[in-house]
């Protein structure tokens, strides 16, 4: 049985976990569907048309709507929504497929991942019959074209501050929706948007499904951006807009939570849609630095090149590994709640309930890969980089917002160890404390050789540092430890750290013994995984230190550094000849080799 949040409780099991090379014929070929969409429909035409699409140019705002019908008579917007209603119901992995090849789309992956994600999601996971059977076909074929209304100007992060009110009117048949909301996502050509507001003076919000022809709805102008400028983002405004009473989604006061765990959706689906954007930047990065020569050379000679390309090989594949897994879990937890006697739509809210804090790390570790590797793609290009001629400038632009949305990185920081330490704490369903108990032996182990072939162990100290560290904050700062936010971020860079190694070094000890890649790509999947290690442990080390600097003094903190030293100290690898091989082998391949 899959658990969340297990894996800082013990070590994973290899032939318990799914990985990308056991797709089906069928996943590969919605994968292959999806990236032919995006090259016909969306790059092909750029190239043609010199530029990015425009939201703010009404004639590619036009462009942008009838782009989401094509991709609906492919079937593409109902990937989420049961076949009764005219989708094509994929389970939550395939899902992620199809969120990972759409980033060839880039800005429409925003467009798209709004009318299949938040857009429609609570009518989805949380409307009644009724609700379903009105809108849902009209989502799956585009003909409702769909948003999700919830920040406004004073309430980004902190949602439930939001000033949006309805009001019930006195024959009760309808509420009346007033209030501002911004940054919203298809919203220039929206025919349905959930719309979050409080009714009379509740404390929380509740959800309601708001037609645009109900009335009382103006537009601002389409949002000036720094990228995603294909996707249309305004500002939208409630003047006594009368919505009826059965548009009321789920029960009063629930609209927060449906927020929030609409979220745990759309996080991995973003780090699905990053990791498929990186794969699409290394793919130009490898034949750009193939192609050019300086120096009478092709700079995919040169060793700060091949530096380069091997960092984004490596944090590539660990996020590649880790968001399958989660995704496959996921489901299998779907399947275990709906046999349990839940509806498909509570099931499926539980089960990415049940994986928040996975869903969290990331999305955190996905959006951050994806700036560095669009950062070091630009660079590898030198000029024609920073050219618009190329389109990586764009490609750069476009994935700085992927920290923002879906709740920023520092929110998702925090969440992760706020999550955790409920589930230790108050529902007792992680167990910390019996975890920490094994952490003696392993800094008693510290004394023993070290060798180059003992992943597990550094993989096991690193989720040794999380327990001591957050075990001695924890009872030196109680519950004052939640407003230390610098220390609980640290705590989550280790966390995620020991997430994403284990993922990445799952995933190779399965292909190894199920015998399912060829000798040669397991070579270079054993020495991606040892550098991941190798620069984890930094990462973790220098976390680790800022946080007992903070809390630690006199002798506890000489002792804490000295166990933390223990716990991740170096292993004897040579880490620039392996990220050489890494990189020659991406050249190989002609890109992202796996």
């Amino acid at each position: 049985m899959v658990k969340g949040c297990s894996f800082i409780e013990k070590a994973g099991n290899a032939n318990e976990i799914f990985v990308p090379e056991e797709f089906t014929e069928e996943q590969k070929m919605i994968k292959q569907m999806v990236t032919d969409f995006c090259v016909t429909e969306i790059q092909e035409p750029m190239l043609k048309r010199g530029r990015e699409l425009y939201a703010s140019n009404d004639e590619d705002l036009a462009e942008v709507a009838k782009l989401l019908e094509k991709s609906a008579d492919l079937g593409l917007c109902g990937v989420a929504i049961a076949e009764k209603h005219g989708g094509i119901n994929l389970d939550f992995n395939t899902g992620l497929i199809f969120a990972e090849a759409g980033a060839q789309g880039f800005s429409f992956a925003t467009t798209i991942g709004c009318q299949t994600s938040i857009g429609s999601l609570p009518i989805v996971y949380y409307g009644n019959e009724a609700q379903k059977d009105k809108y849902l076909p009209g989502v799956a074929s585009a003909a409702l074209k769909a948003s999700y209304c919830l920040t406004e100007p004073n309430a980004g992060s902190d949602a439930n501050s939001g000033k949006t009110r309805a009001v019930l009117n006195e024959a009760g048949t309808h509420y009346m929706l007033n209030g501002q909301k911004m940054w919203i996502t298809n919203g220039g050509f929206a025919d349905l948007f959930i719309v979050f507001a409080k009714i009379d003076n509740d404390k929380k919000l509740s959800a309601f499904i708001v037609e645009k022809d109900f009335g009382g709805i103006t537009l601002g102008a389409e949002e000036k951006k720094m990228g995603i400028k294909g996707s249309s983002t305004v500002q939208v405004f409630f003047n006594d807009c009368p919505v009826p009473a059965e548009n009321l989604l789920a029960k009063r006061e629930e609209g927060f939570k449906i927020a929030l765990n609409i979220l745990n959706s759309g996080r991995i689906k973003l780090a699905a849609g990053t990791t498929g954007g990186c794969k699409f930047s290394i793919d130009k990065s490898v034949a750009y630095a193939k192609e050019r020569k300086q120096f009478n050379t092709a700079i995919a000679e040169f060793g700060a090149i091949k530096n380069k390309i091997a960092k984004m090989v490596v944090h590539t594949f660990a996020a590649d590994s880790a968001i399958y897994q989660v995704g496959r879990n996921i489901d299998i937890k779907t399947t275990e709640f709906k046999a349990a006697g839940l509806e498909d739509g509570k099931a499926k809210i539980k089960a990415l309930r049940e994986f928040a804090v996975e869903c969290a790390i990331l999305k955190v570790k996905g959006s951050e890969n994806a700036d560095f590797v669009l950062d070091e793609t630009l660079q590898i290009h030198g000029g024609m980089g920073y050219s618009m001629e190329t389109g990586i400038e764009m490609g750069y632009r476009d994935a700085r917002i992927t920290r923002i949305y879906e709740g920023t990185n520092e929110i998702n920081r925090m969440l992760s160890v706020a999550e955790l330490t409920k589930r230790h704490l108050k529902s007792k369903e992680i167990n910390l404390t019996k975890a920490g108990k094994n952490v003696p032996r392993l800094l008693f182990k510290q004394a023993l050789p070290f060798s180059s072939n003992n992943e597990a162990r550094i993989i096991e100290n690193i989720k040794a540092c999380f327990l001591l560290i957050s075990g001695a904050t924890g009872k030196k700062l109680g519950k004052k430890l939640v407003d230390e936010q610098e220390i609980v971020m640290n705590l989550a860079d280790i966390l995620a750290e020991g997430f994403l190694a284990e993922a990445a070094y799952l995933r190779l000890e399965k292909l190894k013994t199920k015998k399912l890649s060829d000798p040669e790509s397991l070579k270079i999947m054993d020495k991606i995984v040892k550098v991941y290690l190798y620069e984890a442990l930094d990462t973790v080390r220098k976390a680790g230190n800022e946080i007992i600097d903070a809390y630690a003094d006199g002798m506890n903190k000489k002792m804490m550094r000295y166990l933390l030293g223990l716990l991740t100290k170096r292993y004897n690898i040579n880490a620039k000849a392996l990220r050489r091989e890494i990189a020659e082998y991406a050249y190989a391949k002609d890109g992202y080799p796996f």
